[in-house]
């Protein structure tokens, strides 16, 4: 399972995420511990928000301990919003048009799990696309079908609902042909002025999220923590999505019409 960290609030270095910490994001690229695999060395990326309204990217195949070039990037740029991602595949071939995050327009996306039999699912969930995001599918992995499929389904105008409505019609999708539904989906996303995330499973155990704050009055969302100190960070329930904006970090629940209902009692419960 791959590992990601995100990042918004007042501008920060990307390298007190990606570089710096014992525990930073390339750290976790040979030495995750909270993944299936310690090793996350088929390629990375960074996606940060500047002075325009669209987003910059930088991705490579490369393992992200190996390339100095991320180094002095991520030592030189500073941003209020980014997202940043080591990749294990699981689907799609270690090629850079395969490596996260994936932008189109303003919008930024990364994702950790997989959708299960997703080689008997593919073609008919590209069909799903119109044109114009058919078009900018340059890669060949389930997560970016996932977020072009989210596009369709109006992630502009409700993000979070977008989101359920592409992994509830997946989820449907796998039933109709027999496969059984089964979406393992930790991502995170953004238009640029708010960061959303969602940890979701349809049936197995949802990939980690945690949270912590983090600059000033800025929040840290990570597949694991990038220090050793469990008290600074806040693991997030299982069936909840996370939105960060000025008015700071909110949690909700976030189901599908195909998994068990988890009810907002629960979910505060469990991130208390």
């Amino acid at each position: 399972m791959c590992r990601w960290a995100a990042y918004c609030g007042e501008p920060l270095f990307l390298e007190d995420i990606v570089s710096s910490p014992a525990h930073s994001l390339i750290a976790q690229s040979h030495s995750a511990v909270e993944a299936r695999t310690a090793t996350n060395g088929d390629g990375f990326g960074i996606a940060w928000y500047g002075e325009r309204e669209t987003p910059g990217l930088y991705r490579d195949v490369l393992p992200a301990w190996s390339d100095c070039n991320l180094k002095s990037i991520a030592r030189q740029i500073r941003s209020p919003l980014f997202l940043a991602h080591v990749r294990a595949a699981t689907s799609g071939g270690t090629r850079r048009d395969n490596c996260h995050p994936f932008v189109f327009g303003r919008w930024s996306f990364m994702h950790n799990g997989q959708i299960e039999h997703f080689e008997r699912l593919r073609r008919p969930l590209e069909t799903m696309l119109p044109d114009e995001l058919y078009a900018a599918r340059t890669g060949t992995t389930d997560s970016e079908l996932i977020f072009l499929l989210a596009l369709h389904f109006g992630l502009d105008e409700a993000p979070l609902l977008a989101v359920r409505e592409a992994i509830s019609f997946i989820e449907r999708l796998s039933v109709h042909f027999g496969l059984g539904a089964d979406v393992r989906f930790t991502a995170a996303f953004s238009d640029g002025a708010r960061l959303f995330a969602v940890r979701y499973a349809t049936s197995a155990a949802a990939p980690t999220l945690y949270a912590s704050p983090m600059g000033k009055g800025g929040y840290c969302l990570v597949s694991e923590p990038l220090d050793h100190n469990r008290s600074n960070w806040m693991g997030i329930p299982e069936q909840s999505a996370v939105v960060i904006g000025p008015d700071g970090l909110e949690v909700s629940v976030f189901e599908t019409e195909t998994a068990p209902p988890v009810t907002p009692e629960k979910v505060l419960m469990a991130a208390m």
